[in-house]
């Protein structure tokens, strides 16, 4: 749904489906024949955690074959992705053009097919030209459901970045503030007299429960965070060259697992039984590439069996590896390859699949849903697909074509499935939801609303994660995700829109007094963060499942405002009733204040 500035838009945000030769079908089930190719391998473009603006108006359809585009379409009609005619065209969804959710987007998988070279450069956007590598974690863009200019802009691009800081500190391992009631004790260690972070909290606001800061000496550009996991009361994040625990009460640091060489990929989620599988570089140097794996206990601390991601081909390990989990098996995705271990062991399951398809990123969860490219030795005919596999063989369950151009981007929802898709090359956005066999259940319908989910950012070459995104949320009936902020004077404002997961429509809208955005469903609910603004600290809210008001479920404390706001860029959990703020990269100018950054901050009642 983005362009460059001034560049005319092309379609909409239509459901990519891709037809495949088979006689025609009623129109809840669109005829498929074969993916058209692309004219050129399409990319990805650069990571963009930020907000966005609108973008120019849409475009009358191309002629086209039709694949499903916004409801209600009559038969016959051409469709906007430039295929041969047929009997379900549609007009061009509404969500017109945009770069697509923010975050791990980097170059597609196109590099890519099986002996063809990776691409050297990142993609379109603000950053057509620029070198593959993203460095930098603040690049900020828009998803936009309508008209208008795409904008980016970068932050910090590798260098020490001096990030605000706020009043009230605490030591390196966590702990609460000074005024609390401390019972095993002290988890702060060395504490500054008079840092009551909860000193001015006012009734019904929470409480400051422990904040942490950096321990870790960082390089040059810093690092990112990977994390937060949780388990047996214990928080757990990664960064650089160390893995470590701490007890979710009070911050004590429970365990500390130190590596000899740098994390460079992680899973969105744990195994279920606690264990994780971790990226981490084969060497020291430079030139080192991300494709060892090791297995850590959570529980524990302790590390348990290494892997090697082997090259296979010329043009393997050019992308980092993405890491998912799923059951017994843990898939290293990357351009071109998968290979899928055993979480118990670390040995082979499974590599190269048969037929022309191979799966490039998966998602960690009780079903392993991947990203796949394939090739069928003509790059005219290149297309990807989304696919549901076997975890223990790769076996493919199902495979849905995407059409001529289009890339997978982001899975929003695994059950439900709803998956964000683009079309690079005409900055077209489309969000389409399936059912569990595979067959499409809906295109969402965005009208001319603006949307900003937000997916991280990373030092990641090629490689993406299929998950993390936050701003959006599903249950089984609907689909939630945040409009774009509209700011009025100091204040910021959003909706939260539903949409029916059946026929594509919107089904409420819900407004708050400040931004917000969905993190996941709690309780039958949607929750949603609201962030800190300059005089009120962040909080929790949720919104029924027939819409309606934002209820408050946690308030920040005004008077930590301020600390809340001198995160450079957060993730943000919610668990067991407390409210985890965790940046997702740790950099300064110096290491002085390297010591003094702020990590992650807890809250609770």
């Amino acid at each position: 749904m983005s362009q460059p500035p001034n560049q005319p838009p092309q379609g909409g945000f239509g459901a990519p489906q891709d037809p495949r030769q088979q006689p025609p079908q009623p129109p809840a089930q669109p005829p498929q024949a074969p993916p058209a190719p692309p004219a050129a391998p399409p990319q990805q473009p650069p990571a963009q955690p930020g907000y966005g603006y609108p973008q120019a108006p849409q475009q009358a359809p191309q002629q086209g074959y039709g694949y499903p585009g916004q409801p209600g379409q009559q038969p016959g009609q051409a469709g906007p992705y430039g295929q041969q005619p047929g009997p379900y065209g549609q007009q061009p969804g509404p969500y017109g053009q945009q770069p697509g959710p923010y975050g791990q987007q980097q170059p597609g998988p196109y590099g890519g097919y099986p002996g063809a070279p990776a691409p050297g450069g990142s993609g379109g956007g603000g950053f057509k030209g620029k070198p593959a590598v993203i460095i930098g974690a603040a690049l900020a863009a828009a998803l936009v459901v309508g008209g208008g200019i795409y904008i980016a802009t970068s932050g910090d691009d590798g260098g020490k970045k001096k990030r605000p800081v706020a009043g009230g500190t605490h030591d390196n391992k966590g702990g609460l503030p000074t005024g609390d009631t401390d019972t095993g004790g002290d988890p702060a260690g060395d504490r500054d007299a008079g840092d009551d972070l909860n000193a001015g909290r006012q009734s019904g606001e929470s409480k400051v429960l422990w904040l942490q800061k950096n321990d870790v000496d960082l390089p040059r550009n810093g690092s990112d965070v990977y994390g937060p996991w949780f388990t047996d009361g214990l928080v757990v994040k990664a960064m650089y060259k160390k893995v470590a625990a701490y007890n979710t009460t009070d911050g004590k640091e429970k365990w500390s697992l130190p590596l000899s060489t740098e994390i460079c990929a992680a899973p969105v989620r744990a195994a279920d039984d606690g264990k994780i599988v971790i990226g981490v570089k084969n060497g020291t140097t430079d030139k080192a590439k991300c494709s060892e794996l090791q297995m850590v206990d959570l529980k524990t601390g302790k590390a348990g069996w290494k892997a090697e991601v082997k090259k296979e081909g010329a043009f393997d390990l050019l992308s980092d590896i993405t890491i998912a989990i799923s059951g017994n098996t843990v898939t290293a995705g990357r351009t071109g390859h998968s290979t899928a271990f055993s979480m118990k062991d670390g040995k082979v399951l499974w590599g190269k699949l048969p037929g022309e398809c191979q799966p490039y990123a998966f998602t960690s969860s009780a079903k392993l849903i991947s990203a796949a490219a394939c090739s069928t030795g003509e790059a005219a005919r290149n297309h990807e697909r989304i696919q549901e596999h076997d975890p223990a063989t790769g076996k493919v369950k199902w495979s849905y074509p995407l059409a001529k151009g289009w890339q997978v981007d982001k899975v929003y929802s695994v059950s439900p499935l709803v998956v964000s898709v683009q079309e690079r090359e005409k900055k077209t956005w489309s969000v389409i939801a399936l059912t569990d066999k595979g067959k499409l259940r809906a295109e969402i319908d965005g009208g001319k609303d603006k949307f900003q989910p937000r997916c991280g950012g990373t030092f990641v070459i090629f490689g993406r994660n299929l998950e993390g995104c936050t701003g959006v949320a599903a249950d089984a009936n609907s689909f939630y995700m945040a409009t774009a902020e509209k700011t009025s004077g100091l204040e910021r404002s959003n909706e939260v829109v539903a949409f029916d997961l059946d026929t594509g429509k919107p089904k409420w809208r819900s407004e708050g007094e400040r931004a917000m955005m969905p993190l996941k469903m709690e309780g039958g609910d949607v929750l949603v963060h609201m962030e800190a603004s300059y005089d009120k600290g962040g909080a929790l809210a949720t919104i029924a499942p027939s819409g309606g008001k934002p209820k408050t479920l946690l308030q920040n404390p005004q008077s930590t405002a301020e600390i809340e706001n001198g995160f450079f860029s957060t993730k943000v959990a919610y668990e067991d009733g407390r409210l985890y703020v965790v940046a997702s990269r740790v950099s300064a100018t110096n290491d002085e204040e390297e010591k003094e950054t702020k990590t992650m901050m807890v809250f609770g009642k």
